[in-house]
């Protein structure tokens, strides 16, 4: 069974960056191309990234697109998500994402496996 786990999240003000972390277990972590959803309070889960399962595709949300970077280490079953330039609207729970695509999906209804997520809080 695939199991997700993220970290990195925290309480940060405006302009600062974290990377958050996505550990696979449970599976060859190079069969799944790997994404990054987010949710805000009273809000729907959105897309922010995603990853071929190769690394050779990724694409951004326009929302998030020149301030964050989605990337993957095969070798660690780690997925990375660079986040720079945070804003205060970029505050949400963030989830990482795996499905068995060759290239994953932007479609939250897509997915079949879900970390738990961690929380990113900016503060103005």
């Amino acid at each position: 069974q695939v199991q997700l786990a993220e970290s990195g999240g925290g309480l940060v003000q405006a302009g600062d960056s974290l990377r958050l972390s996505c550990a696979l277990s449970g599976r060859t972590f190079s069969f799944y191309a790997m994404g990054w959803f987010r949710q805000a309070p009273g809000k729907e889960r959105e897309f922010v990234a995603r990853i071929s399962r190769s690394g050779m595709s990724i694409w951004h949300a326009d929302s998030v697109k020149g301030r964050f970077t989605i990337g993957r280490e095969n070798a660690k079953n780690t997925a990375y998500l660079q986040m720079n330039d945070l804003k205060p609207e970029d505050t949400a729970v963030y989830y990482c994402a795996a499905d068995m695509s060759a290239y994953g999906s932007s479609r939250a209804d897509d997915i079949p496996y879900w970390g738990k997520g961690t929380l990113v809080t900016v503060s103005s």
